[in-house]
């Protein structure tokens, strides 16, 4: 699928604005705060139906607005072309969204059903191995969610049935009998949930070590996974009794990348130079790419949020090396990108 049109409501800073996008590479360019980004986003929501900046989706919204929209034109073929519409509606501090296909009604899950797919490289990626394990985590979900629906549909009833676990364990009134009785519902759920997760994301972290190199370097992945069974939920009864809080399960996972240089392995968040951290990040978002496709069968768009500021020709290089094969739409302050040779592309001035 081609993206060929992107249409803005009332999103982020564009009141009413229509965007054609080149079958292969267009480039937004424009200094700070003129929008780029919102654009790019403005893509990334007509893909997923969400944005990736913030966590409320009332920012999304212009300001002073109620309704925004996102509408999209994808060609399938030279005659067959589909709309995509997300439809947000801000009340308050509460935001409803509306999926379209096609002027027909969707839910979210059917709405991934028809899209494409898109992979994000943002300068921010590289707190996937920089920060904290809930960044790798949530990193490491997307992948999976955007190659495979089912999985995110067991990962969001997981989410939902831990939280209510975790309201049973806060309400609880001092009797054992009855809340090991009202717990054992949530526990069987979460077993089933969690082992489905931690076998997808342990399948994912195989193929990443299936391909370990990128330029001269190798790297490796291994999956810290917090076992999730009911002899674990029977020792921590006690523990979580007191914490009033879930204390196992995939929210708990983590991942260690190392990066091996002849006999030597180094931990790449802890010990890796800021190249070599960056290094880690690409061959992550590359492997991304390819793993999306396969799964999928869908080529996915390539978004690029101004990431040619931060690197270097030989990093750039290989970043200009998948430009060919994806419809790409990237955000850049720096005219020279203009020059990018053998590409047909439009450019989007802001």
């Amino acid at each position: 699928m081609i993206l060929k049109t992107i249409q803005l409501q009332h999103f982020r800073l564009f009141e009413n604005q229509v965007f054609d996008l080149h079958p292969r590479l267009t480039i937004i360019i424009g200094e700070n705060t003129r929008g780029k980004t919102s654009l790019l986003e403005g893509v990334y929501t007509s893909i997923f139906g969400e944005g990736f900046r913030e966590s409320k989706e009332e920012e999304l919204v212009m300001w002073d607005k109620e309704v925004g929209n996102v509408n999209s034109l994808y060609a399938i073929n030279e005659d067959d072309k589909s709309q995509f519409q997300v439809i947000f509606k801000r009340t308050g501090d509460t935001t409803t969204k509306n999926y379209m296909v096609d002027r027909t009604k969707k839910t979210h899950y059917s709405y991934l059903q028809f899209q494409t797919r898109a992979v994000l490289f943002t300068p921010d990626n590289i707190e996937i191995i920089t920060g904290p394990p809930s960044g790798r985590r949530q990193y490491f979900d997307k992948v999976l969610s955007a190659a495979y629906i089912e999985y995110k549909k067991k990962l969001t009833n997981y989410e939902n049935a831990l939280r209510k676990r975790n309201k049973v364990l806060e309400k609880n009134n001092g009797n054992d009998a009855m809340l090991r009785d009202e717990l054992q519902f949530w526990n069987d759920y979460l077993l089933e949930h969690g082992k489905f997760i931690q076998e997808m994301r342990a399948a994912y972290m195989d193929y990443l070590n299936e391909k370990p190199e990128i330029q001269d370097k190798s790297f490796k992945i291994e999956y810290l996974p917090n076992v999730i069974n009911e002899e674990r939920f029977a020792e921590r009864f006690e523990l979580e009794k007191r914490m009033r809080k879930t204390s196992i399960g995939p929210q708990k996972d983590d991942f260690e990348i190392t990066i091996n240089n002849e006999d030597v392995s180094k931990n790449v968040h802890l010990y890796g130079s800021r190249s070599e951290q960056r290094l880690s990040m690409f061959w992550l978002k590359l492997s991304e790419i390819r793993y999306i496709e396969q799964a999928t069968g869908k080529r996915p768009l390539l978004l690029l949020d101004d990431v040619f500021s931060e690197l270097d020709n030989k990093n750039k290089k290989m970043v200009m090396e998948f430009l060919p094969d994806y419809q790409t739409i990237l955000t850049t302050t720096e005219d020279e990108l203009l020059e990018i040779d053998g590409i047909d592309k439009e450019v989007i001035r802001l």
